[in-house]
């Protein structure tokens, strides 16, 4: 029985890989001198957007209070307390989503 023997560098040898599209952006982004940018225009009107979602939601909880004085059951209602925080609830997701929102180039 014959033994193959192999170096240790040919066990090693790595094979050319095309680049993958992060470092093709980057290098293009290089030779055509401009500078890659973490955001687009679309995921910054989308933050803003939002932003408003979660400012309508605290507009929402906005009433009167009840003090020593007085009762006032309106600090009990449903728009105060399941529809604003699900409103909130939903700005959040959405900054989320915006946040992740990556439009794929159909140029090439």
């Amino acid at each position: 029985m014959a033994k193959k023997t192999t170096s240790a560098a040919s066990r090693y040898k790595k094979t050319p890989s095309a680049p993958a599209a992060a470092e093709v952006e980057t290098a293009t982004d290089l030779v055509s001198g401009k500078k890659a940018m973490a955001f687009r225009k679309i995921n910054y009107i989308l933050l803003i957007i939002g932003i408003v979602i979660i400012i309508a939601g605290f507009l929402l909880m906005i009433g009167g209070s009840s003090s020593t004085e007085a009762y006032d059951p309106d600090i009990f209602s449903v728009r105060r307390t399941k529809v604003a925080p699900m409103v909130c609830l939903f700005g959040f997701l959405f900054m989320v989503v915006a946040i992740l929102y990556h439009k794929k180039d159909t140029t090439k």
